[in-house]
């Protein structure tokens, strides 16, 4: 793993092309994820900025992507984390999760911390996962599994 000063720009840079290069080529996240050896959420997060991917599976994408430069060596590079900037979000997507957290957060809290104790749930000794299912309706559903280590608050 790199632990160069990281350049904000030059990652998000880097991610715009990326994104271009798997358009380009057809490629999908879980391809990315192939070549990587890494989960599809995981790549894709680092992808986009949000990850440091190991050496192996940087030059695996930079590769696959056929990106040039310091691609593979940017890929390593630790980021500054938060792909949201500040305010609520106004891509439809997003702000889907945004309105679910607004609407659930409260309530994910309680039963966490009824569960659990007081603490949280870790966002890095994390798995992340997205599945399409049929609805018995009609249609389909989004399952999404959010998959955290729980992290007693500590007396001191």
């Amino acid at each position: 793993m790199v632990h160069a000063q990281f350049d904000p720009t030059a990652r998000q840079a880097l991610a715009a092309a990326a994104v271009d290069a798997k358009t380009r080529k057809d490629l999908t996240w879980q391809e990315l994820a192939d070549a990587a050896g890494l989960s599809a959420a995981f790549v894709t997060a680092a992808v986009l900025g949000q990850h440091a991917l190991p050496e192996k599976s940087a030059a695996a994408v930079a590769d696959l992507l056929g990106l040039g430069g310091d691609a593979a060596m940017l890929l390593q590079t630790i980021p500054t984390r938060g792909s949201i900037p500040g305010g609520v979000p106004t891509d439809p997507t997003i702000y889907r999760f945004y309105e679910m957290l607004q609407v659930y957060g409260t309530t994910l809290k309680a039963l966490v911390h009824e569960q659990f104790g007081d603490g949280i749930i870790s966002a890095i000794n994390f798995e992340l996962d997205v599945k399409k299912v049929a609805d018995p309706e009609g249609g389909e559903r989004a399952v999404i599994t959010l998959d955290g280590k729980y992290l007693p608050t500590k007396p001191f």
